[in-house]
């Protein structure tokens, strides 16, 4: 009833006033604009510019971008950047494939079959921490000290977390979705194509970024263990010649390579879910 209701029937109470609640969510969806990735970038370049060019950062030490940049110069010019940059290159998307392919096959079996679960879950967990360098002189003693070597370290790295979010996206499937496809007469490999396989892509993909850095650190490892070109190699071989701008050189390759492996894991994945797409 409102005031002027209340007054008229001798009512004398007071109704309290009503205020607006404040909303108090919105530091958590509130979006950064797009220029604010690319502005930290060239203020920390700006800021390392003057720290290496007022000496406060010995040039010895720690290049500057400038230095870093002509030392880049220099090796795509000379050729060596490319040579090695190409040599890993394919080693990583020879292993990565591999890796993330068996992954993903392994884990399909492991989220479908009890019996393949019991057994080989546990022995994949228990190869899982072994460290993939100490494997090195194995796999040189099976396959030889080539590239073979190098891109089956690389896929066994990037094998287990694939295959490990794989088996979580299968078993974590909504069985609701499962009995609504049988209920509708799927067959088996309906079932797993239509259904499973599609309901485990978001756990399948974040395997995948997780390989996709850890493809990097075996990469460079591997490298400098036993190889004549690549970045890895790149990296030992000017840091041994105390050529700092040159190793840094490598490390921003390294870097970029990640970025793009990153953005086009992202890519793919807005393409295949456009549902989860922000």
């Amino acid at each position: 009833m409102s005031v002027e209701g209340q007054r008229a029937f001798g009512r004398s109470e007071e109704v309290p006033e009503r205020h607006p609640v404040r909303y108090r969510m919105g530091f958590v969806e509130r979006r950064a604009p797009a220029w604010i990735a690319p502005a930290g970038v060239v203020a920390l370049l700006v800021l390392w510019q003057a720290l290496t060019g007022l000496g406060v950062i010995p040039e010895a030490d720690l290049p500057s971008p400038v230095s870093i940049f002509q030392a880049g110069v220099q090796l795509v010019q000379s050729g060596d950047l490319w040579v090695n940059t190409g040599a890993s290159l394919g080693r990583i998307a020879a292993g990565y494939a591999l890796g993330a392919g068996a992954g993903i096959l392994f884990g399909l079996w492991l989220g479908f079959s009890r019996i393949a679960e019991r057994v080989g879950l546990p022995v994949a967990g228990a190869l899982y921490p072994i460290p993939k360098l100490a494997i090195i002189p194995l796999l040189i003693l099976w396959v030889g000290a080539g590239e073979a070597s190098k891109v089956l370290v690389i896929a066994a790295e990037v094998m287990f977390p694939v295959l490990f979010n794989t088996y979580a996206g299968v078993r974590n499937t909504d069985p609701s979705l499962l009995r609504a496809a049988v209920s509708f007469g799927a067959s088996r490999w309906t079932l797993v194509w239509r259904v499973i396989l599609p309901a485990s892509l978001p756990t399948i993909f974040a395997g995948l970024r997780i390989g996709a850095g850890l493809s990097l650190l075996i990469l460079v490892a591997a490298e400098m263990i036993g190889a004549q070109h690549g970045i890895g190699a790149m990296i030992l071989q000017y840091s041994s010649l105390m050529l700092t701008a040159d190793v840094l050189v490598g490390v921003v390759v390294l870097s970029v390579l990640g970025l793009v492996i990153s953005r086009g894991l992202a890519w793919l994945e807005r393409r295949l879910l456009p549902w989860q797409a922000n």
